[in-house]
């Protein structure tokens, strides 16, 4: 049912739409031409400048309508990423976990696999041990190479002082009175 506000509202769009038309040139009663003058001439320019408006109206109105639309679909893009990537990554973990469990069930489901598993790890267990001990009598034998290395240059080291002391221990007990008596002589010839 309208209402006062409708029929106003209305009116009020009429009144704008009426505004809005070009005015048109009067005919005249004898011909169907429009009067060629220049109130024609001027009604036509207005109409033409109205229908450019109205054009460049309909054209801003629409590329917003598109900006608008575009900014809509890409946050709306944005909010689904926002949502599947979470699901995605959960669902991935999830088949992961699943495979690891049926990998595990399938590797015990009878006794003799439970036994070969146990035989694969024992295995396994061997060749770390084993590993583990050629490494540490690698490390043994040449920290005692390097050892008896270092035992041998110091002993070699202090071979060689023992021989140079003694060889000239001698020596310089028949040396050192010479050496006096020819200190004493220098020292009287030049006073």
């Amino acid at each position: 049912m309208p209402t006062s506000q409708t029929s106003s509202a209305k009116s009020t769009k009429a009144r704008t739409k009426a505004a809005r038309k070009p005015a048109v040139a009067k005919r005249s009663t004898v011909g169907s031409r429009p009067a060629a003058g220049a109130q024609g001439k001027a009604a036509r320019g207005r109409a033409s400048r109205t229908r450019a408006t109205y054009k460049t109206t309909e054209s801003a109105l629409r590329q917003t309508q598109a900006a608008s639309k575009e900014t809509t679909e890409l946050f709306g893009d944005y909010a689904e990423r926002a949502v599947l990537i979470p699901v995605g990554a959960a669902l991935m973990a999830r088949d992961r976990m699943v495979s690891t469990v049926s990998d595990t069930i399938s590797s015990y489901s009878s006794t003799s696999r439970a036994q070969a598993q146990l035989r694969r790890f024992e295995r396994r267990g061997l060749t770390a041990r084993n590993r583990l001990e050629r490494e540490v009598r690698k490390a043994r034998v040449r920290f005692e190479r390097e050892l008896r290395q270092r035992r041998r240059g110091i002993e070699n080291t202090v071979n060689d002082l023992e021989d140079t002391v003694t060889k000239g221990v001698p020596d310089l007990a028949t040396k050192v009175p010479d050496l006096a008596n020819r200190v004493q002589e220098r020292i009287l010839s030049l006073v």
